[in-house]
């Protein structure tokens, strides 16, 4: 599966990448960077997998970190948005943590490719850009230790470290990217059904 063809389900794959040459290049810098890393693809390697010159990519993208900045910041905010939903849905702290890792194991299986990229690859990243993920990532952080800190508070979690337990919770879905076989025995939903239910057993969750 590319990496186009992985963002089923969200509108237009990379639809906040324009002109379309911007985004064909951006689609071949995900796939090298999954498969190669970013240290070993080269701007060649991305401008020949998006079947344009060099010279191309650099009207639209200054540098090779430049692209995976990009990669980075979309992807980063599309997962914090799906946290974000579930954190402020309906029903118990119970309810709401399984919904929240249900759509994050989602993501991480259906979007593998952009994921392992994603959530792999951030040491690559300048200082600033680096500032600006980890930023990112502290908010992701905060959604879920705030469910989890809520049904503590409810009673109805049993959670002696949240810190702790959150950045296990975060761990274990984020993990799913670096794992997952599209054309494996289970699907996302089914991995995501799977892991709401480890990480409620995880936090002691009253059934």
């Amino acid at each position: 599966m590319s990496a186009a063809e992985e963002t089923g389900g969200e509108d237009t794959p990379w639809s906040e990448v324009t002109p379309e040459a911007a985004r064909r290049l951006l689609v071949a810098a995900v796939g090298a960077f999954a498969e190669r890393g970013y240290h070993a693809t080269t701007t060649r390697d991305i401008a020949g997998r998006a079947g344009m010159s060099p010279a191309a990519l650099y009207i639209h993208y200054k540098t090779k970190e430049e692209l995976l900045h990009r990669i980075s910041r979309i992807g980063h905010d599309r997962a914090l948005r799906l946290l974000e939903a579930a954190a402020s849905g309906d029903g118990t702290a119970a309810d709401r943590l399984a919904d929240a890792v249900r759509s994050f194991v989602r993501w991480h299986a259906e979007r593998h490719t952009t994921a392992r990229v994603v959530q792999y690859e951030l040491e690559a990243l300048g200082d600033e850009h680096r500032a600006e993920i980890v930023g990112l990532r502290r908010k992701t952080d905060a959604v879920v230790r705030g469910i989890i800190s809520e049904g503590v508070r409810a009673g109805e979690f049993e959670v002696p470290d949240v810190p702790g337990t959150t950045l296990a919770v975060l761990s274990l879905c984020i993990d799913v990217a670096r794992w997952f076989n599209a054309q494996g025995s289970r699907t996302p939903d089914e991995v995501g059904a799977l892991y709401a239910d480890l990480v409620l057993r995880m936090v002691g969750a009253q059934r």
